[in-house]
């Protein structure tokens, strides 16, 4: 259906209605407070909907080349594997009973994994947790949800710190 609605002092813009449907929610997850309250939005959002929900935590690859350390890269990267298990396992743990989720621990660049996953699972938006830093410290630390935000195959919910 076409619509068309006029703007003050300009010629009739015409655009499609857009009917969206969520029903794969892709909910990204590490240990900060703010990816807690983002899950919390992504869980409530697919229960709203009737949505099926995947949680997905990526190690990062630069673990795997610590400072000398005496550990191994591979052990590094096997101990964050299995921090992440259980980080999920504590989310899980906090789901709605009856309310089933898929899991996906990857391990490389967050942003590029994040994409990557909501590409193959395929999910309809990405649920994403952001301290919405701005300015030098994000320069520097840069930018997870801006990064899925910039390569995302589908819409991005951001939800900021609580406050």
């Amino acid at each position: 259906m076409t619509s068309f609605r006029l703007l003050a002092d300009s010629d009739p813009v015409f655009f499609e209605e857009a009917h969206v449907t969520f029903r794969k929610i892709l909910i990204a997850v590490d240990s900060e407070p703010v990816a807690a309250h983002a899950a919390n939005v992504g869980v409530e959002l697919a229960r709203a909907l009737g949505a099926e929900m995947a949680l997905v935590t990526v190690v990062d690859s630069a673990l795997g080349y610590p400072a000398d350390t005496g550990v191994s890269p591979d052990e590094l990267l096997s101990l964050a594997k299995q921090d992440a298990k259980g980080l999920l396992d504590n989310f899980r743990q906090r789901l709605p009973q009856h309310a089933g989720a898929m899991e996906f621990i990857l391990t490389g660049n967050p942003a590029t994994e994040i994409v990557k996953a909501a590409k193959e699972w395929p999910a309809d938006v990405i649920v994403i947790g952001s301290h919405g830093r701005g300015g030098v410290p994000r320069v520097l630390l840069g930018s997870v949800a801006e990064g899925v935000m910039r390569h995302a195959p589908c819409p991005v919910l951001v939800i900021r710190a609580k406050e």
